[in-house]
């Protein structure tokens, strides 16, 4: 993860770590903690590129480009 976001054009500049908070071998399920570090910007900046789905977006993407 820690790769993804921080070589993503969109979020790298943002990015500052990523920790994996549960992970379970049974059910394949991994919980994770992202951290970002935002200076004030524009209005709309949170919830257009700071939106929870753009952000798994991001990651969902590179799992596409990888295949």
């Amino acid at each position: 993860l820690t790769d993804v976001y921080s070589s993503s054009p969109a979020l790298g500049r943002y990015f500052r770590s990523a920790r994996v908070v549960y992970f379970s071998n049974e059910s394949s399920t991994i919980l994770y903690q992202l951290e970002f570090s935002v200076p004030p910007s524009p209005e709309g900046f949170m919830e257009t590129t700071m939106n929870p789905d753009f952000i798994r977006n991001v990651l969902r993407q590179n799992i596409y480009d990888e295949d």
